[in-house]
């Protein structure tokens, strides 16, 4: 069976495209700026039908393309009873249903020290595949709004009984912004932000909102159809709370102009229109893969789906002066009865800082000149931790169907989660996204226009995790080439060393001099002041798992004074 799966994947672009000639393929696939009203039902189903086995196809080519595949993300947002369910149901019947993937969820609180992004994650499309995704981040958002919104003004009515007759007072000319209002334009502009990167990354975006007017709502919900659990936990029958909803709407709708507004009075026409959209944007993502990355790119949608926008910086890139630090490295010695005296009693303090931080996600970043000391490091670091507490990532290569999502996904769905049933929420990283501007940029896997800005990326990234309370500790470790060299001998020599020591090791330190102008290059641009890097620069180890212990208390102990 699983073989015929196979065969059935990888045969059927070819097997669609075959019934065609070139020309019509590529008229058919090219986005077409009046294909929103000018396509009948058949010709439509054909398109997008051509279109998702074309999209996937880019993924499928062998040997790899030149341009990179890209996935479509559809999100669908908005009223209830505005008929997204019909509108998607249409899609699914209309395309090959088995390379559709479809979530959905309705909205619930954020998740502590997580930002709104992350406990979707796991569901974002491959590249060169197609996903409809129901409530999504939006649906987070909308939800805590709406009990934000609701809590805002029970505030404002006890206001009201305690305020004096005069009206026209100071106080009452400067009200505040509401919370509400506040929070939510915050958090959209995160959102955007990150979906910014998701385009960058080969993921583009179609954000439908769905819409009815209150009276169409109203003869929906009393109709004899069973209603499914309602999006955003909300009571659709309650008017104020309609009214409340489209007032929070509307803020979201002005501040991300993005979104496709499909009016679902006629459900069918709102699923016609919804499918037109989405072949649309299959199109303009087949278009964005076939360009090349290195150039200056500009697509955009008629429909006004999405502006996309892929840029090689203006200015070139400019290494920076390497520091001394990384390069005047330390030769002190530790004894080993001091050491052992020391590491004891740190690691002691440690296990009881880690353990009274009251459930906050801690989040340890270990770089570094191979040999430098970092499994070593995090092998102390957790030695008077129960192995339930921790999850430890050792990070290589990526694997094949993580190379197939945006860069960061392999290390997002890695991240400390409430939604698992581990109890550990300690992830630590030998090695880490710091690999695009390190053995990426060097061994040219990542084009410069992608390590470039993968600094920018990089650093939302920690912004988010920071800005949701998750404590980020960054090391890297540094020695010079001459104890690297050292330390690779002793490996050669010790049986249960060798396989720490590989080929690509020895090749790396012909590059010595890239490694450090690049680690330096990173700490210039990526130590910021919500994650900043602690660089330990040692030839002797055990004075480097000191002070990775002695740093790790210091940060610990500043977070559980603001907390």
């Amino acid at each position: 069976m699983s073989k015929n799966n196979n065969t059935t994947e990888l045969t059927a672009p070819q097997a669609v495209s075959a019934q065609f000639s070139e020309q019509v393929i590529e008229e058919r696939l090219t986005p077409n700026p009046l294909s929103q009203f000018s396509m009948d039902k058949d010709d439509l189903r054909l398109a997008l039908v051509t279109a998702q086995y074309a999209l996937r196809a880019t993924r499928q080519q062998t040997p790899p393309p030149a341009n990179q595949p890209t996935g479509l993300l559809v999100l669908v947002n908005g009223m209830e009873q505005a008929g997204k369910g019909t509108a998607v149901k249409q899609l699914r019947q209309w395309v090959d249903p088995r390379l559709l993937k479809v979530e959905a969820t309705i909205g619930y609180s954020p998740l502590a020290y997580q930002p709104m992004w992350q406990a979707h994650t796991k569901a974002l499309p491959r590249h060169g595949d197609v996903m409809v995704y129901f409530g999504n981040w939006y649906a987070d958002l909308l939800y805590n709004v709406m009990r934000m919104a609701a809590d805002n003004k029970n505030d404002d009515k006890s206001s009201k009984n305690s305020q004096s007759e005069d009206k026209k007072s100071d106080n009452d000319k400067a009200l505040p912004i509401a919370k509400w209002q506040a929070y939510l334009q915050q958090q959209l502009i995160k959102l955007q932000a990150f979906e910014q990167d998701l385009v960058a990354n080969q993921t583009r975006l179609l954000k439908c909102w769905f819409h009815v007017d209150i009276e169409t709502l109203q003869e929906r919900l009393n109709d004899d159809e069973a209603d499914p659990q309602f999006l955003y936990q909300i009571d659709w029958n309650n008017a104020e709370i309609v009214a409340q909803f489209n007032e929070v709407a509307v803020t979201l709708l002005r501040q991300q102009d993005d979104w496709i507004i499909i009016d679902g009075e006629d459900k069918s026409q709102a699923a016609d229109h919804f499918c037109h959209e989405v072949l649309h944007a299959m199109q303009t993502a087949l278009v964005s893969s076939r360009t090349d990355s290195n150039e200056t790119t500009k697509i955009q949608s008629e429909s006004k789906t999405q502006k996309l926008e892929s840029k090689v910086d203006q200015e070139p890139f400019e290494p920076v002066k390497i520091p001394k630090l990384l390069t005047d490295i330390d030769d002190s010695d530790v004894s080993k009865a001091d050491y052992q005296e020391a590491l004891a009693e740190k690691q002691a303090r440690l296990a009881e800082l880690l353990r009274a931080r009251k459930g906050r996600h801690i989040v340890f970043a270990f770089e570094g000149m191979d040999a430098a000391g970092k499994g070593g490091a995090i092998k102390r670091l957790v030695a008077a931790l129960d192995p339930r507490e921790y999850q430890i990532y050792n990070i290589g290569a990526p694997m094949l169907y993580e190379s197939q999502h945006p860069y960061l996904w392999r290390f997002w769905t890695r991240l400390p989660d409430e939604q698992t049933n581990r109890i550990s929420r300690i992830a630590i990283f030998d090695r880490t996204w710091y690999g695009r501007v390190l053995v990426e940029r060097i061994e040219q896997f990542a084009t410069d226009a992608a390590w470039q800005r993968a600094y920018d990326e990089i650093n939302r990234f920690e912004a988010d995790l920071s800005a949701a309370g998750t404590l980020v500790i960054k090391y890297w470790l540094a020695i010079d080439k001459k104890e690297q060299l050292k330390r690779f001998e002793a490996r050669e020599e010790t049986p249960h060393k060798q396989f720490k020591l590989t080929d690509d090791d020895w090749r790396n330190r012909d590059k010595w001099s890239d490694y450090v102008q690049s680690a330096a290059d990173m700490l210039a641009r990526t130590d910021t002041e919500y994650a900043p890097w602690c660089v330990i620069a040692t030839n002797e180890k055990r004075q480097a798992r000191l002070d990775v212990l002695d740093h790790a208390i210091k940060q610990l102990s500043v977070a559980s004074k603001s907390q």
